[in-house]
């Protein structure tokens, strides 16, 4: 079974491309924005993804267009790399520490959008990445995917170390959401038989 997708979206702001295998692979990402790039690395890598992100955007401006833009393009990628997510766990929840920050990540692949993200990380900018992006792009991906993620910092000082804390969490909710079921035996994992 193929569990991989492409999605491209071209806007006046910004240029996106997007593949994603759910079976693993390489993990390649240039955004121009380096700590973006570092924390989607952390996302494939984390989430056992096969990720290959490619976007240039007006960062001129700032990088708001090209983190949302990248998130609704990897949501859309992964909604069709799942299909009618036959056989996937749906579930996936976890608890991942990060020197002195810890981030607590729920994920739901339910085909209801919903983010509820209580992480107040004590700085503005990491480079030129404004933390406040990360709450932009969890909320840009769960409305494109279809996802319903809760996502906790539970303790945390320093802003990269809890941001970066918040992509790992969400990438391994997120690999076992997605991954199969072997005793599912392909079934949609919902009574009502969709998802």
């Amino acid at each position: 079974m193929t569990r991989s997708a492409r999605r491209e979206r071209a806007t006046s702001e910004t240029s996106v491309v997007v593949s994603i295998d759910l079976g693993g692979g390489e993990v390649r990402t240039d955004t121009g924005v380096a700590f973006f790039d570092h924390m989607l690395d952390q996302l494939g890598r984390h989430g056992r993804l096969g990720l290959d992100v490619r976007a240039t955007g007006d960062l001129e401006v700032d990088s708001h267009h090209t983190v949302e833009d990248v998130g609704i393009a990897l949501g859309e990628a992964l909604a069709l790399a799942l299909g009618d997510k036959a056989g996937i766990r749906r579930y996936g929840d976890a608890l991942v520490p990060m020197d002195e920050s810890l981030v607590s990540s729920s994920l739901d692949v339910s085909g209801r959008s919903l983010l509820v993200y209580r992480a107040d990380i004590p700085a503005e900018t990491i480079g030129s990445y404004e933390v406040s992006l990360t709450e932009e792009f969890l909320l840009a991906l769960c409305r494109s995917a279809g996802l319903t993620l809760h996502v906790r910092l539970l303790e945390g000082r320093n802003a990269h170390h809890a941001t970066e804390a918040v992509y790992k969490s969400v990438a391994r909710a997120l690999a076992e959401a997605v991954s199969i079921d072997e005793r599912a035996g392909g079934a949609i994992p919902s009574t009502k038989g969709a998802l």
